[in-house]
Parts: C-alpha cells; structure tokens; sequence
C-alpha cells in the first residue's frame, strides 16, 4: 500500500493496454462559465433513469406539484426516484421517446412550469457528521442520486457495502473529447465537491482517497488542491491524457496498478469509484436537502454559435437546450447525445435530458462526415491493439452478426465498455460499438425469458408436487378410515354386527343386480337367433318378388317402343310427301305464265293465292293425323303394359320364358330403328333434290318471261315474288308439323321407357 502511495506523490502511473488520442476539441466550451437558462415550456421526466426498476407514480394527471416533489419512490433496493424539477402542473403520464440507443420509448411524465418555482418544505443539515451512516445513505437514496458518469448505478447501493475499502477514487478524469462539464463544475464549484467527498469518506471509511484528473485541466487541478491541501488522506492524482482513462478499470490499473478482473466487482478489491458529479450531488442532498434535479451539460459543436455548459433541468428537450446555444434552423439535424466516442445519435431534438446526460453534440459536417461506407474488415488488427479491455473486437462483431451468443460469453462481450476506441481507428470504417450494443441488448432479453421459463417450470414443479403431496394424503386417509371400520366391524359389538349385516346386503343386492343383467343379454340373444332364419326368408322372397316384376315390365316396353318408333315414321314419310306435293304445285304454277296479257297475270296470281290455303290446311291434317296415330299407340301401349302385369301374377314360374321373349323383341327393334334411320335419310335426300330442280325450273321459266315481254317485266316480277313465297311459306310448315310429329313421338317414347 505504501508503494503505491510513494508512486502516486512522486507523479508515476501505471498503465493500461490500448488506448488512443483523439482531437480534444475542449477549447470550445472550457473558457466560458456555467450558464443558467430560463425555464423551458414543458419537461418531460422519464420515471426511469437509472440501472434497475422504474420507481413507484406517486401523482395523476391534473395534479399540481412544487419544486423538489417526489414524483415516484422506491419500493426495491435498485429503485431510484425522480423528483419535480420546478414547480408546475402535471399535464400527461404516457409514453414518450427517451434517450436510448434504439429510440425506445417508456413512461414519462409531462410537467407543465407555472413560472413560480416553488420549492416544497427542505430541512437544511447544518453538520453533516452528527448522522450515521444510515441516515445518510437513506438522504441519498431519496434524493434518487444514481451514478453521473454515464453508467447510471444506484448511489445509496453502491456506497451500502460491507467490504473493507482501501481505496476511494474520485473520477475526474473527463477524458472524452468537447466535454467540459466537470472540470467547469470542479473550477466553481469545489468546496461543495469536497464535502461530498467527506460525507463518502465518513460511510465509507477507505484508507485513501485518490481524485483522478487528467493533466489538460490545469484550472480545476488547481482548485482540487487547493481545497484538499489539509487533509493527508486525500490526493490529487494528475494522469497524462489518454482516452479512455475515464473509464473504471482503465482508472483503477493507472492508479493502483491492479486490473479488475471479468466479472469481479472493484469493492471486492477493496476499491470504490464515484464520478465527480456525484460528489456534487451528494453534498446538495445531504447538506441542502436538494434532490437530483439538474446537472450540468456541455451543448458543444461546430454548428453551434455559443457553445458552452449550462445548468439543465432534468427533463428539459434537447430542442430547447440547441435553441438557446444557437442552433440554426435546418432540415437534417445530426445531434449526438454524449460524446464523439461513447454518445448516440438522437432521432428527435424533443428526446428529454436525464440524469446520465453529459454532453449534447450538434458538429457540422467538417467535424464528424456521416457518409462513411462500411465495408468489410481487413483484419489488420488495429482494433485490437487500441481495445483497452484487451479484448478481439473483430472477432466480436463477427459473433454478434451472426447470433452466436455463447460464443459472444465466451469472448466476454460484457467486459467492452463502449469506448468506441475500436471504431476509431478502423480503416473499413465498421461501426463496432453499434454492433456490441445490439448483441448486448439481445442477450439480456434472452436472460430476462429464461428467466421467465425458469420461474414458470418451478411453478409448474411445484404445482406437480402439491398434486401428488395432496392425492397421498387422500389416499393414506382412506385407507385408515378403511382399517378402522374393519377393525370396528370385527370388534363383535352389536353395532359391528349390525354394520357388517348392512355391509352383506348391500353385497348380496350388488351380485343379483348383476346375475339378472347377465340373463336378460342371454335371453336377448336367443331371441335374436330365434328372429334371424324367419328375416333371412322374408327378404329373400321380397328379392324373388321384385325380380319377377322387373322381368314382365320389359316385355311390354320393348313392344311400346317399336310402336312409338313406327308412329314417328309414318308421320315423318307423310310431312315429307306434303311437301313434296307442295313443290310440285309449284313447279306448275309457274309454267303456266305467260305475259302476253293482263288476263294470264290474273290467272296466275288465283293459282298462287288459292294453293297457299289449301296446302296449309294439308299440313295441318297431316300434323293432326300423326298425333291421333301417336296417342293411339300410347293407348296400345298402356293396355299392354296392364296385361302382363296380371299375366305374371298368375304365372311365376314362366320367367325364363319371358326372359327370351324380352331377347328377342329387342334385338327386333334395333332392326327396326336401323330401317327407319335410313328410310328417313333417303326421303330427306329426295326432297331435297325435288327442291333444288323446282328452283332451276323457275329461273328458266322467268329468264325467258323476260326476255319476250319486257313491257311486263313489273306484272312477272310480281308474280314471281307471290309464287316464290307462297312456296317458302308451305315449305316451313311441312317442316314444323313433321318436327312437331317427331317430337311428340320421341316424348311417348320416353314415357313409354320409364313406365
């Protein structure tokens, strides 16, 4: 221990692997003062800010609240509540965009400034000392103080341990560049630090006290030593600048020389690390009874016309913050939220500011280029040798990219403190935090759903097991209420008797219920045996019937389909020999004109007009004539069909006999279908071969009408026109009554087939 002490007064450090040295870009905002800023229209308060469990709403929506009001409050040891930063009205409780990597969003509550700023009831602490160590670690906790450096662990947890420390660091070191919050906080406000220091020194009780802060921060060393120049126990540790000398382990090996190892928490070394800030924030709740309600913050950048540090409440949007350091308006607004290595772009400027905010970055274009393509790694080793974890980054983003989470445990993802010092020096321009900070976040969701399933399996289990404990039970109660009636039975009293005589009946009754059960199916079967020749017989004499029946059905449908058949010819033959007749009356119509005079023009118009009656009065007779010989045949058919029924009735055993005859009468009719086919066809031909020499005969006949009388052209020409469809008119009729004929034949045909 004295070795370090001695290495420490004489100025030499250890010193970590990796590590770069970036622009510091700190002159933008490191000479001007903190600056307090006017309060903005609305904050927005995320009930969560911290590492662990949102904290318990202890207001509704229309409620009015004053300056430091407790808004939440702890119920668990990893809650930390949030309090009112100004008096005002609260105006909504939902969800709202928080200032997270992924642009998540999570409860917040909307407070509404009534310009007052009206504190609540404080109680002021005059010394400090006078409490225990209790007393101030409740302070803190309801304070709701949680880590300011950028982690954002519970305060009161951390400082309640029970391990012996050695060693408090005070973390000073500020080493990201453009941020200047804690040095400027450290130049005005240090006696306020150091009283937060001591109130850690007295709950903590360590061996040393190390403040580590970097050697670009001349001003505020100053300030640290002037403060601390009194008290042994306290050094002030000026480090050489290197990013990430801000970080925990990286700290705790520059100025104990001891490496914290994967996994292990630095108080089991006996060390116990507090941000500056923090120290500021303890002395104000303890001393002033001040909860967390504002920090610091650096507003720095290139596009910013005033950059500088301002007092912020917590809540405040960042919109307002950019506004008031002159931030022009623009269309693509590229904010950054912490610093150029650790922070995250914001994807709205209405992101609230909380209690890990330390910096807001609005560079131009100059400053950080945001058209860097990533391309593939060229495994030059850079990120590597600059990874002050020691850890393989390349190695890493392949694992993440890939999903193969253990082996991303196994290459102790979790060791990686987001530096970025990796994707800074990478030539292919990877963003390998982003990648880290995704597998990070997948992990902890697959932990937080196995430890899901875990709790449901034990529930399950133990619900498994009450079933089982509670059917023993049943079951070892039974059977002692089994045993103890037997036993009771045997006793010989006269209840027992009397119990057993009872247990007997209801024995006997059980056994004849279950003899009578047993007759009845054996009668119900010799009954059902009995029944099943007599059946058998029946359904077979029902076949034979209805065999029979069909069998003398067809005899007579055979015979009504040839008269049906027979019927339709002759009326098909008839229709055609009308209109044969027709064509020929015709023919002699018209060679019967000569137009030498007007009196052989009326002769032939008598002719034309009196043969159009008279042959339509011919078709109809035909028409009528075939329709009495088709209902005729129906009758025969009818008489027919009735005697065979009654023929078969009195004669069963001629079946085979009629089977023969049904044989025979069928294959006579396909003969007599086939001759009727082609006795209709040849008639067809023949009609209308007769009908194309009329039409031949009736040109010539006109052809040389005209050619002889060509003063009368008009008295032939109307001649012609009246013979012509006269002739058509007669023609169409034949055809329809031989249509009409046949269809009707075809239709007592099939009534015949279904009788």
């Amino acid at each position: 221990m004295e070795s370090v002490i001695e290495r420490i007064e004489r100025g030499q450090f250890w010193q970590f692997h990796g590590g770069i040295h970036p622009p510091e870009m700190k002159f933008l905002t490191n000479e001007k003062p903190i600056r307090s800023l006017p309060l903005p229209e609305k904050l927005v308060i995320p009930v969560q800010q911290h590492i662990g469990e949102p904290g318990d709403l202890l207001v509704a929506v229309g409620d009015t609240v004053l300056k430091g009001q407790a808004l939440t409050k702890a119920s668990a040891p990893l809650m930390v509540p949030v309090h009112a930063p100004t008096s005002g009205k609260i105006t909504n409780i939902n969800l709202h965009v928080i200032a997270h990597p992924s642009g998540l969003s999570e409860l917040c509550v909307t407070l509404v400034p009534d310009g007052e700023d009206k504190w609540r009831d404080r109680h002021i602490t005059k010394n400090f000392h006078e409490l225990s160590k209790d007393t101030l670690i409740e302070k803190i906790a309801d304070a709701g103080i949680s880590g300011m450096g950028g982690a954002g662990f519970p305060t009161h947890v951390k400082v309640n341990t029970q391990a012996q420390i050695n060693y408090l660091i005070i973390n000073a070191a500020e080493c990201e560049p453009y941020i200047t919050a804690d040095d400027l906080l450290v130049r005005e406000n240090a006696g306020t630090i150091l009283d937060g220091i001591n109130i850690l020194d007295k709950i903590l009780e360590p061996a040393f006290i190390l403040i580590g802060i970097e050697d670009n921060k001349p001003l505020a060393i100053e300030a640290l030593r002037r403060q601390t120049q009194d008290i042994d126990k306290i050094k002030v540790c000026v480090l050489p600048t290197q990013y990430p000398m801000g970080g925990e382990k990286q700290l705790i090996q520059a100025l104990t020389g001891q490496e914290v190892a994967s996994g292990v928490l630095p108080s089991a070394l006996g060390i116990v690390m507090q941000n500056i800030a923090t120290c500021f924030a303890i002395a104000e709740a303890v001393i002033s009874d001040t909860p967390l309600i504002k920090r610091v913050i650096t507003v720095s950048g290139q596009a910013l016309s005033k950059p500088q540090n301002v007092w912020a409440l917590l809540g405040t949007p960042v919109s307002f913050l950019l506004k008031q350091c002159g931030y022009p308006e623009q269309a693509k607004k590229h904010i950054i939220m912490g610093g150029p290595m650790m922070g995250f772009s914001l994807a709205s400027d209405e992101i609230p500011v909380v209690k890990t905010t330390n910096c807001l970055l609005a560079p131009s274009e100059k400053e950080i280029p945001d058209d860097n393509i990533e391309v593939e790694c060229i495994r030059c080793g850079q990120c590597a040798d600059a990874c002050p974890a020691q850890l393989l980054p390349q190695e890493l983003q392949w694992s993440a990219k890939a999903q193969d989470y253990d082996q991303l445990n196994k290459l102790n993802l979790f060791d990686c403190i987001e530096c970025g010092a990796c994707a800074y020096v990478c030539p292919s321009h990877i963003p390998l935090v982003h990648y880290y900070r995704v597998a990070k976040a997948e992990i902890r969701e697959q932990k937080l759903l196995d430890i899901k399933a875990e709790k449901a399996k034990q529930r399950f289990e133990a619900r498994k097991a009450r079933l089982e404990r509670d059917k023993r039970i049943r079951e070892e109660k039974h059977k002692k209420a089994a045993e103890a009636r037997k036993a009771r039975m045997n006793s010989g009293t006269k209840e027992a008797n009397k119990e057993k005589s009872a247990v007997a009946a209801a024995l006997a009754r059980v056994q004849a219920k279950k003899q009578q059960s047993a007759s009845n199916n054996e009668q119900s079967e010799t009954s059902d045996n009995e029944k099943s020749p007599v059946a058998a017989a029946i359904a077979r004499a029902k076949a034979k019937k209805a065999a029979k029946q069909n069998t003398t059905e067809q005899a007579p449908n055979a015979g009504e389909n040839k008269s049906s058949r027979v019927a339709a010819a002759v009326a098909k033959a008839k229709a055609k020999k009308m209109q044969n007749s027709t064509n020929s009356t015709d023919i002699k119509t018209s060679d019967s004109i000569r137009p030498e005079n007007k009196q052989t023009e009326e002769t032939t118009e008598q002719p034309t007009s009196s043969t159009q009656p008279e042959n339509d009065k011919k078709a109809r007779i035909a028409a009528a004539v075939a329709k009495a010989k088709a209902k005729k045949a129906q009758t025969s058919a009818h008489t027919k069909g009735d005697e065979p029924e009654g023929h078969s009735k009195d004669n069963t055993q001629k079946t085979e006999s009629v089977d023969t005859t049904e044989q025979s009468s069928t294959s006579n009719q396909a003969e007599n279908d086939k001759k009727t086919r082609i006795a209709a066809a040849v008639a067809k031909a023949k009609a209308k071969k007769a009908q194309n020499n009329t039409h031949a005969s009736k040109v010539d006949a006109l052809d040389s009408n005209s050619k002889d009388n060509t003063q009368k052209s008009e008295s032939v020409d109307t001649t012609e026109q009246t013979s012509v469809s006269a002739e058509t008119d007669n023609d169409k009729k034949a055809r329809i009554a031989a249509a009409v004929a046949k269809a009707k034949a075809k239709k007592q045909q099939k009534n015949s087939k279904a009788k």
